[in-house]
């Protein structure tokens, strides 16, 4: 999500910014702008869209200068135009600054600054940061010691380049929570957000640590501390090829994008939450006005296609739960061409991680003309879902590259949990206690899912051993029945392995008629109520010769006799635990894939986005 880049050195730095910013396009944005210092003053240039858009503003004029930073947007405060694209400047125009992040505090910080006669020309949390360390510049003097003060006061995330038109000969850069790099040779230097945007010039690489600040010259780079401490370090050289760049290492984008999840948690989560003295007291929802037609309505109508589908078939059980409000889950594909029944009080709830899903569109304008109000979850600024909804939230997940949704759909689950708890609060269905005691666990969601990520061998060693195996099912209770489908879905996606997924109340309904010593059972057991009942499962399908996996939160062995392998969550309540019990999952339909040779990636005959009916 966006894209950084900063050059100083002996070439026209224009040139150099716009091919840097050409390497990030993978990233995902929806505008871009470049500031260029030169003898007199910071030249800057911004354009909506696509980075063609902004070279063809600039073709026409010579921008000199050897010394710039330069931005792809992707949209998070205020809408992707010309004004909150990046670079900010201070009111003179003498500071320049692009960021990446989220800054939690802009607000405070923003009515503190406009109370000291600063105006504000954009939307976005970024433009604070460039009047906060005009701010310090102007008690200081030093434009280093001016970001330093202003990081002690930024609360959440942010990658940062600045230019000082009164320091002409470097740029300072400085990260926390948001990944920088720096790129170095003896006579020209670089900053960027990931290695492709530097491998034409250099393969030496400083890879900034949490709150490292760097100073950029033509001819060296500094580095500090938040302190202001100098620190000394060697850079690295880098082998990779442009290709594996771009996934930072990772052999395969899906792979890298399921390690991503507990930052996109974290940065889903963070915006929705008001927090007191570092507990998290209520959910806040900017983009909804929780009026009385939102808190008195009578149905919920969820619909999507694919992922994020099965999304909102967890999301029917959270509603249901913690607001007690009833809640139709359909496929948008059927949902509009079914003459659907709609009640003057229904509110609407569409899922896209892309925002152009053809058949989820349609069903959005089913809905509206009929008067039913549509709110939409999305992972795209500006997509045409996003643009024709009530109400959007985005779920800020960043951009996802491989076809099969890992991060995108966790953070569908994440809007939907945070909707279902609010409106739980608002209808007075959810006792207060409950309602905190929730909310302190939805924040330790992002770490117990990084402690799954770093524990995947075990997932990886039971795939090679059942990559091959001709009849997979997915089964759970409650919540974990919906996690099913998700799960199954995955493995089809990449492996091509043939997978059912049901409420495992329904094993003898019929499906065990199939099961045999080439089956592969996986229970998702994280409903407590629900052990014993999935433990029998579990023994019916071994006694018939099943292989047999059990995801769990289990912690005190319950299926460890039954089960050739248990895979152990970290505990949470279980209403919430879908967010973490689909990362397994995940995982092992990935190695599955790469075991049989396959590109997960890049899966036959699908697309990233179904824009077509």
């Amino acid at each position: 999500m966006c894209g950084i880049v900063g050059y100083v050195g002996v070439k026209d730095a224009t040139p150099v910014l716009i091919n840097a910013l050409k390497k990030l396009e993978y990233r995902g944005y929806d505008s871009a702008g470049i500031a260029v210092l030169n003898d007199e003053e910071i030249i800057v240039r911004k354009a909506k869209g696509a980075l063609k858009f902004l070279e063809e503003k600039i073709a026409s004029e010579t921008i000199k200068g050897s010394l710039g930073i330069g931005h792809t947007r992707w949209a998070t405060h205020g809408e992707p135009n010309e004004i909150n694209a990046h670079p900010h400047t201070n009111v003179s125009g003498t500071i320049a600054v692009v960021h990446n992040g989220i800054i939690e505090n802009y607000t405070k910080l923003k009515a503190w600054l406009q109370s000291q006669g600063v105006i504000f020309k954009s939307q976005t949390d970024t433009e604070v940061v460039a009047h906060l360390i005009n701010y310090y510049y102007e008690e200081t003097g030093d434009i280093l010691k001016a970001v330093l003060n202003s990081m002690k006061k930024l609360e959440g995330s942010f990658a940062l380049g600045v230019l000082c038109r009164d320091f002409p000969d470097r740029i300072v850069a400085a990260r926390k929570d948001s990944p920088l790099i720096v790129g170095t040779t003896p006579n020209e230097n670089f900053i960027a957000s990931d290695v492709p945007a530097v491998l034409e010039y250099t393969r030496e690489i400083y890879f900034l640590e949490q709150k490292e600040i760097a100073v950029l010259y033509q001819d060296h780079v500094d580095l500090f501390n938040e302190d202001g401490a100098r620190i000394i370090k060697n850079p690295v050289h880098v082998d990779w090829d442009m290709s594996a760049a771009e996934k930072s290492g990772y052999p395969h984008f899906m792979i890298k994008e399921i390690e991503e999840q507990p930052k996109a948690f974290e940065d889903t989560l963070k915006p929705h939450l008001v927090m007191e003295n570092n507990t998290a007291v209520d959910i806040v929802f900017d983009e909804l006005d929780f009026n009385e037609d939102w808190k008195n309505a009578g149905r919920i109508i969820i619909t999507a296609c694919g992922t994020a589908y099965h999304a909102g078939v967890v999301g029917k059980y959270a509603f249901e739960k913690y607001a007690r409000v009833p809640v139709v889950v359909d496929v948008a594909s059927e949902f509009q061409y079914r003459d659907p029944v709609f009640m003057k009080d229904d509110v609407f709830v569409v899922i896209s991680q892309s925002g152009e899903t053809a058949d989820t569109l349609s069903a959005l304008r089913l809905a509206k003309k009929a008067g039913v109000k549509v709110i939409a979850i999305t992972n795209c600024v500006g997509s045409s879902i996003s643009r024709e909804a009530d109400s959007v939230i985005y779920t800020l997940a960043g951009p996802e590259i491989a076809v099969a949704s890992t991060k995108a759909y966790t953070t569908q689950l994440m809007c939907l949990y945070l909707l279902a708890l609010k409106l739980g609060k608002e209808r007075g269905t959810l006792p207060l206690e409950e309602y905190h005691s929730l909310l302190a666990q939805m924040r330790l969601i992002p770490e117990k899912a990084r402690q799954i990520v770093s524990k995947q061998e075990e997932i990886q060693k039971f795939a090679s051993t059942q990559f091959n195996k001709s009849k997979i099912f997915y089964i759970g209770r409650l919540f974990d029945s919906a996690s099913s489908l998700e799960s199954a879905l995955k493995l089809k996606e990449v492996s091509y392995m043939h997978c059912e997924a049901f409420a495992a109340g329904e094993l003898k309904h019929g499906p065990i008629a199939l099961v045999d010593s080439d089956t592969l059972v996986i229970a998702i057991a994280t409903q407590k109520p629900m052990y014993e009942k999935l433990a029998s499962n579990i023994l019916e399908v071994k006694a018939r010769n099943a292989s047999t996996m059990v995801i769990t939160q289990a912690q005190n062995g319950e299926f460890d006799q039954c089960a050739d392998t248990v895979i152990n969550l970290p505990e949470t309540d279980d209403g919430l635990a879908s967010m973490l019990s689909v990362i397994p999952a995940q995982l092992f339909a990935y190695y599955c894939s790469v075991f049989k040779g396959l590109d997960p990636d890049k899966p036959r005959n699908l697309a990233k986005s179904v824009t077509v009916e």
